[in-house]
């Protein structure tokens, strides 16, 4: 635990919060302290739903620690059990809470007795962990939970459904454009004769988790939700899973390629048969992706010699990275997760298609690797967007933590093959083209005489212009303008000039001469 103003994974009551609100019928008390408890203002801003936030907060404040809180809790979810009467309450502490060290499993049980709701603890280290692995662990313990008490009870169904059918892992409130790839997610397997069984936790009712195993296989498109689920009914049922994530051409046709594997085996076992996605994933790329043809257009081999910053999750980040530089010919100067648990994998993921990989949750760090770098465009999440703002680089967001505006009404999937048109138009239009720099600057667009620092750290010396030295660039085309200005000022950097005289910017010319 420590300190910050910024926090790309939000603590790991936020995680436990968005998959118990993400179930049908599903509600989360929150032990915690106000302030704790503004996910339900978070999630109906970034969802836009009409139904209230399923998450009720137990305050904590100086009253309750003077008597403790057991009687406060319970109250809390014997009410939720009267007036909502859900399938299952999940108490979550906060880091914060956490702190007074009470025994909440003991709640827990105290008021299992009278509840006619099931209730539990949620089982993660508040203090270890932030919001995408506690939701990873408490979506695993919920799923747990239900079915091992089906398999105790004689009731979990483990018969394969006649048909190829696939469980969807992962998809969870607030996520990044979760709900749109949902949809995609439906249609892919269903355009190529496989059935969704159940789409977990979102919109998922518990009443039917029994039914979790008679599906095919399992399908994890992110790896930050999801992987923990995947891989319990793997080693208890014998469960396969895909955890390959269909975002970019390539990937996509990986993805399906392996759900015809998988389905070809059980499909061999049960009736004989077999089944070829080759024309289906040659079809798609030709006519319903138009991104395949756009990467090999003039408009896309304009951007040949653009460099890229990408920093976000690790299957946003390392998706894109491939994505730019396999598919669209773009150069990836540095790309970045703040995933550090998952650091290996995504080294593996983007070993060879970037100069530099960083993994890093310290903000500051990306802003002064991208100032350094200085690319053409970044793709992050909504902090690299404001760097990118700050010092004049085009940002398209590809990852959360995103502001509202990137949580948008319309359709907007990343996965699939529609979600190919929709990352093409996003790295195009992120990009400033051609002489559109010149002519903002001719027709009275943005101003160019402010010139930005190489490094977003606040601790950076200023450097004086005089007026005489600050006029000489006026002379350049305005395109150019911006980076003579910033190649002048590193020159006074390095040479610990404090002041650009008119005789500092000819040296500074003359060093960057070939």
């Amino acid at each position: 635990m420590k300190l910050a103003y910024w926090m790309y994974a939000g603590p790991a009551h936020i995680g436990t919060s968005r998959v118990a609100s993400s179930f049908r019928n599903v509600h989360a008390i929150m032990h915690a302290p106000l302030g704790d408890d503004y996910f339900n203002v978070m999630r109906s801003t970034s969802e836009r739903e009409r139904d209230f936030t399923p998450v009720t907060a137990s305050v904590v404040d100086r009253h309750v620690l003077a008597r403790g809180s057991q009687e406060k809790v319970i109250n809390n979810i014997s009410r939720k059990d009267e007036e909502q009467h859900p399938d299952l309450i999940v108490l979550t502490p906060t880091c914060t809470s956490s702190i007074s060290q009470e025994d909440l499993q003991n709640f827990v049980d105290r008021a299992s007795l009278s509840s006619e709701s099931d209730v539990i603890l949620a089982d993660v280290n508040y203090h270890r962990v932030n919001e995408l692995q506690a939701a990873d662990r408490t979506l695993e313990q919920i799923i747990r939970f239900h079915l091992d008490r089906a398999r105790k009870r004689s009731t979990l169904d483990r018969s394969v459904t006649i048909a190829p059918s696939a469980n969807i892992i992962g998809i969870s409130t607030s996520g990044f454009h979760n709900q749109h790839d949902c949809r995609e997610l439906k249609r892919l397997p269903g355009e190529s004769g496989i059935s969704v069984n159940q789409v977990i936790p979102e919109g998922g009712y518990l009443k039917y988790l029994k039914d979790l195993p008679r599906a095919w296989f399992n399908i994890v498109p992110y790896r930050e939700v999801g992987l923990m689920t995947a891989t319990f009914p793997e080693k208890e049922y014998g469960m396969p899973y895909i955890s390959i994530t269909p975002m970019g051409i390539s990937n996509t046709a990986d993805f399906i390629g392996q759900i015809g594997k998988l389905v070809n085996v059980w499909a061999f076992a049960l009736s004989d048969k077999r089944f070829n996605y080759k024309l289906y994933i040659d079809n798609q790329t030709k006519f319903v992706s138009q991104a395949a043809w756009f990467s090999k257009s003039i408009d896309c081999q304009n951007l040949a010699g653009k460099e890229a910053v990408i920093f976000g999750d690790a299957t946003h980040a390392a998706s894109i990275t491939k994505i730019l530089v396999k598919e669209m010919g773009i150069r990836v100067s540095c790309s970045g997760t703040y995933c550090k648990h998952d650091a290996e994998r995504f080294n593996e993921q983007v070993q060879g298609l970037c100069d530099k990989v960083i993994v890093t949750e310290d903000h500051t760090e990306v802003g002064d690797t991208i100032a350094r770098i200085e690319p053409s465009a970044i793709f992050g999440t909504q902090m690299e967007r404001h760097i990118g703002k700050r010092i004049d680089i085009p940002c398209g967001v590809i990852s959360s933590p995103v502001h509202i505006q990137n949580s948008p009404l319309g359709y907007r999937p990343f996965l699939g093959y529609e979600g190919t048109n929709q990352i093409a138009d996003l790295i195009y239009n992120s990009f400033n083209l051609g002489m559109e720099d010149h002519l903002s600057d001719v027709f009275g667009g943005h101003d160019t005489k402010e010139v930005s620092t190489k490094s977003l750290s606040t601790d950076m010396k200023n450097i004086n212009w005089t007026p005489e030295a600050e006029s000489e660039p006026n002379g350049i085309p305005g395109f150019a303008r911006g980076r003579t200005k910033k190649n002048t000022e590193v020159f006074a950097k390095q040479n610990n000039i404090s002041e650009i005289t008119i005789d500092v910017t000819y040296a500074a010319k003359e060093k960057s001469s070939p």
